[in-house]
């Protein structure tokens, strides 16, 4: 029985140790997650992030992931009108097979940016995260071959030791990361950052004798705004490149942004664009669309696979919402902050 175990413990960590960590199609708008030297980089008193992913939901809630995180700035009035210090917390959840392996993640967050002019135009940020993790495999999920009856459904449980058991597991690890900003007339801006989750490269077990390590996942990401004409219409470019564990990820896109008023204190945008996204194979293509008004920002957006897994899939890659609202003071004077 403890075979048994070891084994179907074996079989889901290795599938979370190979692959990459979950990841959203949206990264632009998941901050926490994409990079800690985001923390506080944004222009207002805080931000408030969600977001909420369905992946393959043709195949019974293979991966459901969901955010939620908050941050500010502190010490404003003590540090230089040019320099930011952010502090954030996140939290995840992410539920595989229907939930048969859980995992829920909290994280603390910190970052320092440091202006390198003297209008603050161009800004340098390093960014730290601590994060605790539990793991839970559900073993009152699970079915087994000797349960299924002849019209294809499941009879009474198999009896095997782990129908009635829930396996945990939790650790803490860390990660890092730095962003470069700027922007050379106040309006358009640009970006590049690099982050490093997992540094410590913690290990996890089920079972107690057999462990995997959870390798660390490095992350580019580079993006930028360009105002068209009065600035009414604004392009944004982002673009992501992560790897963990022999497995990578890039995603590369933009949207084009239209202005809805002229408020300058409570812009209203809409926005429409498309990404794609390549890993061992052409894995989706991303399109996107988003509202931003009375600091809120909705976005949404539907992977739509064109990989051989498309058969099993329905092409129906995942489903993906985000919300961000930042609280602004009246009268704020904005600085170049990243934009997708």
């Amino acid at each position: 029985m403890r075979n048994l175990i070891t084994f179907i413990a074996a079989l889901l960590l290795f599938q979370s140790a190979r692959a990459q960590d979950p990841n959203f199609s949206q990264f632009f708008v998941s901050p926490l997650t994409l990079n800690p030297a985001l923390t506080g980089k944004f222009n207002g008193n805080f931000r408030v992030a969600g977001n909420y992913r369905d992946q393959w939901p043709a195949i019974s809630k293979a991966f459901v992931t969901s955010t939620a995180s908050l941050d500010f700035p502190v010490l404003r009035g003590k540090l230089s009108d040019l320099d930011t210090w952010g502090v954030g917390i996140l939290a995840m959840s992410d539920k595989t097979a229907n939930g048969i392996l859980s995992t829920n993640m909290l994280s603390l967050t910190t970052a320092y940016h440091k202006g390198l002019d003297e209008n603050g135009m161009n800004q340098i940020g390093v960014g730290f995260q601590a994060t605790y993790n539990t793991k839970r495999l559900d073993g009152t999920k699970l079915n087994f071959e000797d349960e299924l009856d002849q019209f294809g459904g499941w009879t009474i449980p198999s009896g095997e030791t782990i129908n009635d058991q829930q396996l945990n597991l939790n650790y803490f690890d860390v990660s890092a990361g730095v962003l470069f900003n700027g922007s050379t007339d106040g309006f358009n801006n640009y970006y590049i950052g690099a982050s490093a989750y997992h540094l410590n490269k913690p290990r996890e077990s089920f079972a107690g004798d057999v462990y995997y390590t959870l390798n660390t996942r490095y992350t580019v990401h580079a993006g930028g705004a360009i105002p068209l004409g009065d600035a009414t219409k604004t392009i944004y470019l982002s673009s992501l490149y992560s790897t963990q564990a022999g497995a990578y990820n890039f995603v590369a896109g933009g949207a084009a942004g239209f202005a809805l008023n002229d408020d300058p204190d409570n812009p209203s945008n809409f926005f429409a664009g498309i990404w794609t996204r390549i890993n061992n194979v052409n894995d989706a293509v991303i399109p996107y669309i988003g509202l931003e008004f009375n600091g809120f920002r909705l976005g949404a957006s539907y992977d739509v696979n064109i990989s051989s897994l498309k058969t099993a899939s329905q092409s129906r890659g995942g489903l993906e919402i985000s919300l961000i609202y930042i609280k602004r003071p009246a009268g704020y004077k904005p600085v170049p902050c990243p934009r997708f």
